[in-house]
């Protein structure tokens, strides 16, 4: 999968002493506004969606051309004079007037390129440029995406790495289970990524071309052009595919594409989402633990009433973001249930709003999660205060068995462990006290011959099983590949602007 090169229009990135002076009467979409443009919403900018027309519109007319219809190379060229300078003003009235945008902009593109009005559009419907561009539109964002999540899962692999044999406390049902280490719990945000990225090239990488398909997808129009030749305009196709960056096309199709395509290209944004989600949840439960925190800068406000706050604000903001794109998947999945035919309109105006939000969505909760990842702070210390309370009951059995091997009663000894367990943790739970298990068992003249060995049956490191193992078997053979594979992406720096 190769990225598209998106131009970005000078001026469209504006830092904050030259960007437009807003509209404070008016509503800002927040997706655009307060979290900052960026490469996506550029994708889905009226400037990218009309040129991508426009280009469709050149080829279009060079096919033709090339295929003996009586079009001159002047006439293309002076289409190309003006593939990227819209007249956007002269498209909105005149769309105005006659309440169709196509035809809004084949006269306003006309209207620059007099001598070539009579060849734009020619034997196409709304739908050449418009589900064309769509398509177009989705293959950039879902491209965009894979490379953010590329960098991604670079930031949280090299978090990994690093604390591959960190001891701390796994959870079930979010209560002490067995200790685990800080890197191999990573692996399972990390993997939840890698399988997203699969989806996501996936459907990339076989999205396909609708190509010149006609009012209900027979092609009669462009039969018609070239005199009942089908061989020309099978061929048509293929040149406007290829010239636009498309090996297949659509091989039936109404008017439109099936709009499955919307929502497997959705499907696999909502699979993001999700992982997201999961992440930023389980990063929100690690602050309130105090074991592992977002980035918190020294002049952060955490709250307006309580000054010593470190809300993981930005975790929560994903896992915020992240449901809006979870839910906008409702929105392709009615749509392409909806459709009647060969083509009806209600798509389009929901079109307009889903798709944009759900990629511009995921890009924010991308960026977001990339800068988190970056930077996060860790706190062993709290971690090893989390497993002395718990791994006296959790190194029960191994000491238990250990005073077995030197002669002791099994029975007699469960007996004694459970009933000094029972105990530490009513002071435990009833009078919040510390768990003082060991020093029970030290205690118990049945427990003589291990009183020294507890201290090294206590050390957490010996009940973490494979986790330092696996975590670096998984990096090594799961995750590098692909960012070898990748490496070209590397290298983006996660920011939040507010």
């Amino acid at each position: 999968m190769g990225i598209i090169v998106i131009p970005i229009p000078r001026g469209f990135m504006s830092d904050s002493t030259s960007a437009p002076k807003k509209n404070r009467a008016s509503y800002s979409s927040p997706l655009t506004g307060r979290y900052g443009a960026s490469e996506m919403s550029h994708i889905f900018s009226d400037q990218f969606k009309f040129s991508t027309w426009r280009r469709l519109w050149i080829a279009l007319a060079e096919a033709e051309r090339e295929l003996g219809l009586p079009i001159t190379a002047k006439q293309i060229a002076r289409l190309k004079a003006f593939a990227t300078e819209i007249n956007f003003e002269e498209a909105e009235a005149k769309e105005k007037e006659i309440r169709h945008d196509v035809m809004a902009h084949v006269h306003a593109y006309g209207v620059q390129a007099p001598d070539a009005r009579g060849i734009i559009h020619l034997g196409a419907t709304s739908a050449y440029v418009a589900d064309n561009t769509d398509l177009i539109q989705l293959r950039a964002g879902l491209q965009l995406c894979a490379k953010k999540i590329v960098n991604v899962i670079a930031a949280l692999a090299a978090f990994a790495e690093k604390n591959r044999a960190l001891p701390t406390l796994a959870y079930t049902h979010f209560q002490p289970a067995q200790p685990t280490t800080v890197g191999k719990r990573s692996c399972l945000w990390i993997q939840d990524l890698l399988l997203d990225l699969e989806d996501i090239e996936h459907v990339e990488r076989n999205l396909p071309f609708l190509g010149v398909k006609g009012t209900t997808g027979t092609q009669a129009s462009f039969l018609e052009l070239f005199d009942g030749d089908a061989k020309k305009v099978a061929k048509l196709e293929v040149i406007v595919a290829k010239g636009m960056g498309f090996e297949r096309t659509l091989a039936v199709s109404g008017q439109t594409y099936t709009r499955k395509l919307d929502f497997r290209a959705l499907s696999a944004l909502s699979g993001v989402a999700q992982s997201a989600h999961k992440f930023a949840n389980d990063l929100r439960l690690l602050a309130h633990l105090k074991e592992i925190e977002e980035p918190f800068e020294s002049g952060q406000v955490g709250s307006s009433a309580m000054a010593y706050k470190r809300n993981p604000m930005r975790a929560e903001r994903m896992t915020g973001m992240a449901r809006h794109v979870i839910t906008l998947l409702l929105d392709p999945a009615l749509t392409a249930a909806e459709q009647w035919f060969e083509r009806t309109l209600d798509d389009s105006s929901n079109k307009r709003l889903a798709i944009p939000e759900a990629f511009l969505t995921l890009d924010i909760v991308l960026e977001t999660w990339l800068n988190v990842a970056q930077h996060l702070v860790v706190y062993p210390a709290v971690m090893a205060a989390h497993l002395k309370a718990e791994m006296p009951f959790m190194m029960s059995e191994n000491i238990l068995m250990e005073a077995v091997k030197l002669g002791g009663d099994r029975q007699d000894l469960h007996e004694r462990i459970r009933v000094h367990s029972h105990a530490a943790a009513a002071r435990v739970k009833e009078q919040g006290l510390p768990n003082d298990l060991l020093e029970r068992i030290a205690g118990d003249p049945l427990f003589a011959k291990v009183r020294e060995k507890i201290g090294a049956i206590a050390e957490p490191a010996r009940y973490v099983g494979l986790a330092v193992e696996q975590t670096e078997g998984f990096l090594k053979r799961c995750v590098k590949p692909v960012l070898k594979r990748r490496k070209e992406w590397l290298g983006l720096s996660g920011k939040v602007s507010v």
